[in-house]
This record gives structure tokens, C-alpha cells and sequence, in this order.
């Protein structure tokens, strides 16, 4: 009998083409097919699972807000990474002013993130906000400690 999390994995590579990550444009890329017209209205917060060979094994939205924040759990975030045997995640979020900066709290939750992750091994492979036609990512610009 398979157990809970090998079932989660499996169903989930069958809702999504197998992508591989090479770089914060491909993760862009995917990540623009969890966002619909609403980018533009409310926060919201997703993860994206990969494994050691850097191919999406898995995602999730980890939260949703208001017009100006959301707030996110890093325990959620642990949580999904640790059940899916998850070698890396990358963090994604949109910013529906159309801003691209990160601000000061995006840069702590960030490097929160990266140690709460390490512990478990996993790694924190970037951390990209999102505007309907472009993005940022935190990796690229050397970021993320």
C-alpha cells in the first residue's frame, strides 16, 4: 500500500507538464500558470517542489490576501516541502502593485525561510516576486544568503 505523501506525488505529476528548472525565467514561466486575472488584485503566495535534478515534483498555494500583503507561515511551507521529499523549493509571489522590488519584510521572510528549510536539508533555491508580465528574482541578485 502507498503511503500518503507517494500518492500526493504522484497525482500531482499527472495535473502538470515535468519542467525543469535552469533558471529564475523558467521558474517564472510556471509559476505565471498559477496566477489567472487576479495577479493583479490580491497577494498570494505559492511554492514550487523540486527534486535533486532540479525538475518541479510538486506546488502549492501557501496563501492568499489582501490588495497590499499576505501573510505566509514558514511551518506551511516546511510542511509541504518535508511531505514531498523535496530536494529544493522556490518561493513565489506577486506583487499586484506592479512593484518588482522586494521590501524589507520580503528580504527577512526570505532568509527565515532559508534556515528553517536548511535544517531538513532542503534548499532554498530562490525567492521571486511576480508582476502580470515580469519578475524578480531575489537568486539573480544575490539576495538570498
Amino acid at each position: 500500500m502507498e503511503n500518503a505523501v507517494e500518492y500526493t506525488l504522484k497525482a500531482e505529476k499527472r495535473d502538470f507538464e515535468t519542467v525543469k528548472v535552469c533558471s529564475s525565467s523558467n521558474a517564472f514561466d510556471f509559476a505565471r500558470k498559477f496566477y489567472h486575472d487576479d495577479i493583479l488584485i490580491y497577494e498570494s503566495a505559492f511554492i514550487m517542489l523540486l527534486n535533486r535534478a532540479g525538475y518541479i515534483t510538486g506546488y502549492a498555494k501557501i496563501s492568499q490576501g489582501g490588495v497590499c500583503g499576505t501573510q505566509v507561515d514558514v511551518k506551511i511551507i516546511a510542511k509541504y516541502a518535508i511531505d514531498s521529499l523535496a530536494s529544493g523549493v522556490i518561493f513565489v509571489h506577486n506583487h499586484p502593485s506592479g512593484n518588482l522590488i522586494p521590501s524589507n519584510q520580503d528580504k527577512r521572510f526570505t532568509n527565515s525561510v532559508k534556515k528553517a528549510l536548511g535544517l531538513f536539508d532542503i534548499n532554498l533555491l530562490d525567492s521571486i516576486i511576480i508582476s502580470d508580465s515580469d519578475y524578480y528574482s531575489m537568486a539573480d541578485n544575490g539576495e538570498i544568503l
